[in-house]
């Protein structure tokens, strides 16, 4: 069996072979058992969680035991849980177990992780196909020279000056994709956003961690997404770009901006894909980009179950309605849509979650749903996982399969345009 493992404040870690791994789905402690255990898979990393205390299995008493101090040091040290990062390509089935910590925890996608037979093991499961977005294509020492080179050749870019710094200090996939040119690039286009969502990753809210990334401060010109978009469609291999970052807000809230460049894209070429990544709040400004040619929405969503989803995203201008409203005009259009569903276990695969969600699947012809292992503290879905009766990841996994045979299963953004 699994064994579980510790950080000192340092970081280092050992295994402690006495408790074996434990895992949380929700609130729920329960012992991790080998069909829900994958070797630690490449790119993924490790990272402590400050001021948690592990909680181990201890198979002899038939209890779960929390390790508040170092077992091998014989002065008084803390030890915290540890936790895999996953990769694209894998969902997280169970988060650590750990005892609240005392602070709140940094916004990352905390997976259970232990050792077995010398090895490091995660509760995961591989959920997509890990070649386009293993970590081992991005952060290459080429990869400053072609930031330098770009910049250098467009410095009055001002998207361009927000790409170098998310590809440079923020590791990020689609920001770097512009500058390897290849696959999937991001544009970021609106500073503004009208929700509130609690683990947001370029706004700090009320409550919450601090957000590790800052948002485009900027309103861009047409010019400065054509020049990016342009070469990027026409050049790269299954090009792709994408309105809706990281970076920045709502994408629907510059939906003018979009659609002017909607068309002056496709003045200069017909190749690519053209995909825009939305909480889809505001059906009318969805309406105007099918209009202009966005070739596929991504729409990301914690819950289909109205009050769950309001609770979370704390949409300030549109409600739940709106974005059916959207799905509506995509499926009559005949535009792809992909479920950006923020997973969390304990939450995501309450049979109450799971049916709302296929329902609405249903409904509105979603081509895929993507599995986005939910960045947050524990602490902050405490509340969201309250009086569930959760059927486990795996069983979600299996769940989504079977009844949604037409729909896609997976963790990144592809060409949906052909399926079906």
């Amino acid at each position: 069996m699994a064994k579980m493992i510790f950080a000192r404040p340092d970081g280092q870690w050992f295994d402690f072979p006495p408790l074996e791994l434990a895992g949380m789905s929700g609130g729920r402690i329960q012992h991790v058992l080998k069909p829900d255990l994958i070797p630690l898979p490449e790119g993924a990393t490790l990272t402590m969680m400050p001021l948690a205390a592990p909680i181990g299995f201890d198979a002899a008493a038939g209890e779960f035991l929390a390790l508040a101090e170092n077992p091998y040091k014989k002065k008084s040290e803390p030890v915290y849980a540890v936790a895999a990062l996953l990769p694209q390509g894998f969902t997280r089935l169970l988060l650590p177990a750990a005892e609240p910590a005392e602070k709140t925890l940094p916004i990352l996608g905390y997976t259970a992780v232990g050792v077995e037979k010398g090895r490091l093991v995660v509760a995961a499961a591989a959920t997509d196909e890990h070649r386009r977005w293993n970590p081992k294509h991005f952060n290459t020492p080429a990869l400053e020279g072609l930031v330098q080179k770009r910049l250098q050749a467009q410095p009055e870019n001002r998207i361009l000056r927000q790409l170098a710094k998310c590809s440079l200090e923020y590791g990020c996939f689609t920001a770097q994709n512009i500058f390897y040119r290849r696959w999937e690039g991001g544009v970021p286009a609106s500073p503004a956003c009208n929700a509130a969502c609690l683990a947001c990753l370029s706004e700090q809210q009320q409550g919450g961690a601090d957000s590790p990334q800052q948002r485009i401060d900027f309103c861009p010109q047409c010019r400065e997404i054509v020049e990016i978009a342009v070469p990027h469609l026409q050049h790269a291999e299954d090009a792709m770009i994408s309105f809706g970052q990281g970076c920045e807000g709502e994408p629907t809230l510059a939906a003018e901006l979009i659609c002017e460049a909607l068309t002056a894209i496709r003045r200069e070429t017909s190749r690519g894909l053209l995909n825009i990544n939305t909480n889809a709040g505001r059906s009318a400004a969805v309406r105007e980009l099918i209009a202009h040619g966005i070739d596929s929405l991504r729409v990301s969503m914690f819950s289909a179950v109205e009050a769950d989803y309001q609770a979370y995203h704390q949409p300030k201008d549109y409600a739940f309605r709106d974005v059916c409203d959207s799905l509506a005009a995509a499926a009559a259009a005949g535009v792809p849509v992909a479920i950006n569903l923020l997973a969390y276990p304990g939450f995501s695969d309450d049979e109450t979650q799971l049916q709302a969600l296929i329902e609405l699947a249903r409904r509105y012809d979603v081509r895929q749903i993507q599995l986005r292992n939910l960045n947050c503290d524990p602490a902050l879905m405490a509340p969201f996982c309250r009086q569930r009766q959760p059927l486990g990841m795996r069983r979600l996994l299996q769940e989504l399969q079977r009844q949604l045979p037409q729909t896609s299963i997976g963790n990144y953004s592809r060409d949906l345009r052909q399926q079906r």
